[in-house]
Formats: structure tokens, C-alpha cells, sequence
């Protein structure tokens, strides 16, 4: 048994998590259970499964969990997620994205339909009580907001709690307009423990010390940090009118310069909003100090790219990869343990580690 964290909840009073826990290997794997399995995964969007009969195998954070799953559209337009791994003998179903009528397990010839549901199997007429529930493939939660779909193993509460302070806030958002850009997405392999990303993300703080540019164009005295159940918000305001959100009146924000929204929804997944669209980085974990970040951008307004904010999203990435991946070398040393919070600035890293510790016990 791993030791036990604790997180003080008065942040004036709360010390950071302790240097060891992004060394602890059992606490690393218990979060694989604690953290990821339980939570809301981005997946893609409805393009993998256009038309009736696509069918779109992928897994489940790859290079942690790595669980097949299959995404269809069945013959009536409905959407399913669905384990990929055949009832019979735990062949991978699916091998590959395409359209079909129905899935067939290759092996011994299984059929499922579109939907899950077993359909036939050769040379099993003696079998008694024969099929049952458990040879169907295993439905998976699935979630559509806007084009963008969002899956769980097993979800610890429900996508509409989950999200709502997202989709609230960003109601007037036409989201179904969003267009994915694949010149501009790219992956980056980060040398650190997965959760000194999230920490350094969770925080402005840093961002005059390490952001020369991101600082010329922000407000930084305005810099604002909300907390929820299972995501917090950072609110960036400009120095100037450009590259800010026109927002409606409807908007809690009206009449302030939004440059970006940042969202971060527990425990891997941040939406970036700027005025030209989103920027989603998912962060997964390798082992215990390798992460893979994916910048994955969908564009709503291409007039409003190249200013603002999410100019330059890839520097202010490469910033951050060098100051993580010191930080990861820096908590080997024995002179360090823990440090204290900025009840002004660090309230989203405070209610990262907070809920790293609550869930890992």
C-alpha cells in the first residue's frame, strides 16, 4: 500500500503534495483505477463514424490503459462505443476502420451487429443456455457535445455534471461549427511525471517569468481562477481589443476582453478556447515520468487566427515542456519535499493536488 497523501483544503495552510508522490510507482498505478478509468475521455469527433454502417476501432488512453473500444453508427444513424474484444475467446473484433453491416470476429466467426448485439456463432447449437447477456460486446458511455465525443469505462459521475460549468459559461458557442485542423495538430513527449504538467498548467503564475510573449498580451492583474466538482477555469483578459472573443450579452464575461478560456476537466483533458476556435490537449501518461502531450486544434474562425493569445500555441508549449521537465529533475533532489501555495494564484494547482489525494485513497 502506497502511503497516504493528504492536502490541506485552506489553501494558506496547504502544502503541496510531497516530491515522492511523482516517484511512487503504486500510486501511479492505483491511478490508473483512481484517476482514468472513471473519468471522460476525448475521443474524436463524428466524422470517424459519418454515415450508417462506419465502424472506428481505437483504444482508450493508449500507452496507459490501452483498452479496445469500437465506435459504429448503425444502420438507424444512432451512435455506439462498445468494448472491441470478442465474448468468444478475446480476439480484437474490429481490426481496422471501414464500413461494414455487421462485426464479425475473424478467429471463429462471430457476428455482432453494429449495435453490439450478439447475432450468431458456428458450431454452438449444443451449448446450454446459449447466448446470454454476457455475449454481447460490453456497451461503453458515450457522450456528444457539439462534433466531439467523449467516452468512459465507467464513468464516476455523469458527462452532463461533469461538463456543465463548460457548457454554461459557453453556451453561446456554436461548437457544431468547429473543424478539425490536422495541419496544425501535433503531439509533443514530455520527460515528466504527468501531474507536473497538469500543475504547471493549472496556474498563471508562471506565466510572466516564462512567457515573455503570452505576457506582452495579457492582463496578467486580471487573471482569474474558478473552481468546480470536476474541472476549473482560467479566465485571460488582454491588454488591448485584439484577438478577443466578441462575446454576446448573455455571457457572464460581456464587456471584459476575453483573450482565452481555459478549461481543465479532471484528471488529463484541457479545452483551450480562443477567438478561432479550440485547442484540446489531451495528456496522457506513458509510465511514471513520460508523458505524451496532443495538441489536437479545431478551427471555427480562420480570420481571427495567427493573434491573441493562441498565437503561438507551440512556444508557449516548448516553454512549458523545459520548465515541467526541470521541475521532474528537481524533485529527485533530497533537499526538497514540498512547498506552500499562493492563495492569489495557485488555486487550480491546490484543487489538482486536492483531488489527486482525495481519489487515490
Amino acid at each position: 500500500m502506497s502511503q497516504i497523501y493528504e492536502v490541506n483544503e485552506d489553501i494558506t495552510r496547504a502544502s503541496t503534495l510531497p516530491a515522492s508522490y511523482y516517484q511512487d510507482r503504486e500510486a501511479f498505478e492505483r491511478s490508473k483505477d483512481c484517476y482514468f478509468a472513471n473519468s471522460w475521455q476525448f475521443v474524436g469527433d463524428i466524422d470517424l463514424v459519418k454515415v450508417p454502417g462506419q465502424v472506428f476501432p481505437f483504444e482508450f488512453m493508449p500507452g496507459l490503459l490501452n483498452e479496445p473500444l469500437v465506435l459504429t453508427r448503425d444502420t438507424e444513424d444512432a451512435l455506439h462505443c462498445m468494448s472491441n474484444v470478442c465474448t468468444h475467446r478475446g480476439m480484437i473484433v474490429c481490426e481496422g476502420a471501414g464500413n461494414e453491416r455487421f462485426l464479425r470476429c475473424r478467429y471463429h466467426g462471430r457476428r455482432f451487429g453494429l449495435d453490439g448485439g450478439f447475432k450468431s456463432m458456428p458450431e454452438f447449437e449444443d451449448v446450454c443456455d446459449f447466448p446470454s447477456e454476457a455475449d454481447n460486446l460490453r456497451s461503453v458511455p458515450l457522450q456528444q457535445w457539439g462534433n466531439l465525443l467523449f467516452a468512459s469505462l465507467g464513468p464516476a459521475a455523469s458527462f452532463e455534471t461533469v461538463f456543465a460549468p463548460i457548457m454554461e459559461r459557453l453556451s453561446w458557442l456554436p461548437l457544431h461549427e468547429f473543424r478539425l485542423d490536422t495541419s496544425n495538430s501535433r503531439d509533443y513527449l514530455v520527460k515528466a511525471h504527468w501531474g507536473l504538467y497538469v500543475d504547471n498548467y493549472l496556474e498563471g503564475f508562471h506565466i510572466p517569468f516564462v512567457h515573455s510573449s503570452l505576457n506582452d498580451l495579457l492582463e496578467y492583474d486580471s487573471y482569474s481562477t474558478y473552481t468546480y466538482d470536476w474541472c476549473n477555469l482560467q479566465v485571460a483578459e488582454a491588454k488591448s481589443d485584439e484577438g478577443v472573443f466578441d462575446l454576446p450579452e448573455s455571457s457572464p464575461d460581456y464587456g471584459k476582453r476575453i483573450a482565452a478560456y481555459y478549461f481543465w476537466i479532471f484528471p488529463n483533458l484541457m479545452l483551450n478556447f480562443y477567438p478561432w476556435g479550440l485547442s484540446i490537449n489531451v495528456i496522457r501518461p506513458l509510465g511514471i515520468d513520460t508523458t505524451k502531450v496532443s495538441f489536437i486544434r479545431y478551427v471555427w474562425d480562420e480570420s481571427k487566427l495567427g493573434v491573441g493569445a493562441g498565437a503561438d500555441i507551440d512556444r508557449v508549449e516548448r516553454e512549458d515542456e523545459q520548465v515541467v521537465e526541470l521541475v521532474q529533475k528537481g524533485l529527485r533532489s533530497r533537499f526538497y519535499d514540498r512547498g506552500r501555495f499562493s492563495p492569489k494564484r495557485e488555486i487550480g494547482t491546490h484543487h489538482f493536488h486536492r483531488m489527486l489525494a482525495e481519489k487515490l485513497r
